[in-house]
């Protein structure tokens, strides 16, 4: 099923994330070169590139965790280094991320980890975190038992939906998920995309997906970006990619490990 049958999102007009003109270099080697990207309230943007292009880069920039050498990053309309500190963290709240391979801390339990971002945000008593947790926990489709076991315990998918549960643990705005899918096996990323747009169109979220996934870009994302030469190559639907004479983009989704189902005729003009 393709993401035009899966989505129910109304296109949003408003921009709730803009990179302008981002540039990111570590020494000598710039990773970003002017770069510029918007996304979109309400859809699931997917980020692709090569291996090594940035993607992840950019995500860690967003979220100020990279220095930027030049640009500016909004985010609901603010630029975030020029607004207070006390109106960053707010923003900040507005804001879940998933890492790759899930980023939990071994020594907690599921529930422990998916209230670490309450404890470092809110002051709640204990129980109504834990409430909130196994609420959390409950909507990534965990089952009850899952909040008291430790991450070793738990299989790759399960690990994924953990780390999604805390990446709402706020009841964010935005969500950024970097390789959500990656290391599962093709029926669990299946489900993990479909959770995805569930939770897009029933908690109203923004996703920013960084992904190499192709079915995840097909079943899962309303709108693709592309990374390479250091700037984003090409955006726009997956029929748009489908189109697309820029030879990585050709190579990626119309290459011999691309869908081969109906790929040729929705290539068409």
């Amino acid at each position: 099923m393709t993401m035009t049958e899966t989505a129910t999102y109304s296109e949003s007009d408003e921009i709730v994330l803009s990179a302008h003109d981002i540039t990111v270099a570590f020494g000598d080697k710039v990773i970003l070169d002017h770069l510029s990207l918007e996304i979109r309230r309400g859809e699931i943007l997917g980020f692709v590139g090569a291996s090594g292009a940035g993607k992840s880069v950019l995500l860690r920039t967003i979220l100020g965790l990279n220095r930027k050498q030049s640009g500016m990053i909004r985010l609901f309309g603010v630029d975030v280094e020029e607004t207070s500190d006390i109106e960053r963290l707010k923003i900040d709240m507005r804001l879940g991320v998933l890492f790759q391979h899930g980023a939990l801390f071994s020594a907690l339990t599921v529930l422990e980890n998916v209230q670490v971002p309450m404890r470092e945000y809110l002051d709640l008593p204990r129980k109504l975190m834990d409430e909130l947790a196994l609420l959390k926990i409950e909507l990534v489709g965990l089952p009850p038992d899952a909040a008291q076991k430790f991450p070793s315990e738990l299989s790759g998918g399960m690990i994924k939906r953990a780390a999604l549960a805390r990446a709402l643990a706020l009841d964010p705005d935005i969500v950024f998920l970097d390789e959500p899918t990656s290391g599962l096996d093709p029926i669990s990323a299946a489900e993990f995309d479909e959770l995805v747009v569930k939770l897009r169109d029933t908690m109203d979220l923004t996703v920013y997906m960084v992904t190499h996934d192709l079915d995840s870009l097909f079943t899962a994302c309303d709108r693709v970006a592309v990374l390479g030469n250091k700037k984003v190559l090409v955006e726009g639907t997956i029929e748009d990619m489908l189109k697309s004479e820029e030879p990585w983009v050709k190579s990626y989704f119309r290459g011999k490990r691309a869908r081969q189902l109906d790929l040729a005729s929705r290539a068409q003009p």
